[in-house]
């Protein structure tokens, strides 16, 4: 029976078709300069501008691409709304072919929260946003597409061993005039798309592992973008709905290399 293998999960963790013209004139700009100033510029005023907004909301369309053992590629759709509250509140609700999540962060716990299963686990939490991202990637196994961006610290992270950097031109995203960027680094290609004018917002955001000649992508959609929501401390709090059950978080599997997707188990 064909199954969908586990590059999926891997390629969460690290981490049109173009004219003629464009694919030239990119070569010309490769053999020029391989890492752009042009680029990095606009990716760390994009970050810097994330980075400084005390409080944002933005809804996101995520597409993971994932490759069956015949060889089909199947894409699978998470669509998620996302509040934040620096430097420790995050709330994320996430709905999908495969997922109906709501997940809780308020400086000192971290809440999963299964509606349809009425179900939910807390674990304790580390005291920022940053250090919460990594315990539950590393430890929990759970992962927010595009999250690198959140990071205070988003753009030395991101241009870690970055070997190429370009400006591929202007692009229209959901209406929006954007830059499109684009970077290479050792197994992972990922481009962004940065809105034009005086808030340098990030359009969308894709991540492909080079690693394998499946080249799998993961790519996310930013819209509705408010940089300054009325969230209220006590809407990052986790209150269990009547006749929901307390569980615990199923550990990582090791023999996954430590990748396996969220999940919780009695």
């Amino acid at each position: 029976m064909t199954r969908v293998n586990s590059r999926m999960a891997s390629a969460l963790f690290v981490l049109g078709v173009l004219a003629l013209s464009m694919t030239v004139t990119l070569q010309v700009r490769a053999q020029a300069a391989a890492v752009d100033p042009a680029a990095t510029q606009s990716l760390q005023r994009m970050t810097d501008y994330l980075g400084s907004l005390k409080q944002f909301s933005v809804h996101t369309q995520n597409t993971l691409e994932d490759m069956l053992d015949s060889g089909q590629r199947i894409d699978t759709d998470i669509s998620a709304s996302v509040t934040i509250s620096r430097p420790n509140k995050l709330r994320a609700e996430r709905k999908g072919e495969l997922i109906d999540q709501a997940f809780y962060y308020n400086g000192k716990t971290l809440t999963l929260y299964n509606p349809s299963g009425k179900v939910f686990a807390t674990e304790p939490a580390p005291t920022s946003i940053e250090e919460m991202l990594d315990y539950t990637r590393e430890s929990l196994g759970l992962i927010i597409p595009a999250a690198d961006l959140v990071y205070r610290n988003a753009y030395p992270l991101l241009m870690q061993g970055v070997t190429s950097a370009t400006v591929v031109g202007k692009a229209v995203i959901n209406g929006v005039t954007c830059d499109h960027l684009a970077f290479s680094r050792p197994d992972v290609d990922f481009q962004v798309w940065v809105a034009d004018g005086d808030q340098p917002l990030p359009c969308k955001y894709v991540v492909t592992d080079t690693s394998t000649p499946a080249l799998i992508s993961i790519s996310t959609v930013m819209s509705d973008w408010n940089v300054a929501p009325a969230a209220a401390d006590a809407s990052f709090n986790f209150v269990p709905p009547e006749g929901s059950m307390a569980i615990t978080f199923m550990p990582l599997d090791a023999s996954s290399g430590g990748t396996k997707a969220s999940g919780a188990s009695k």
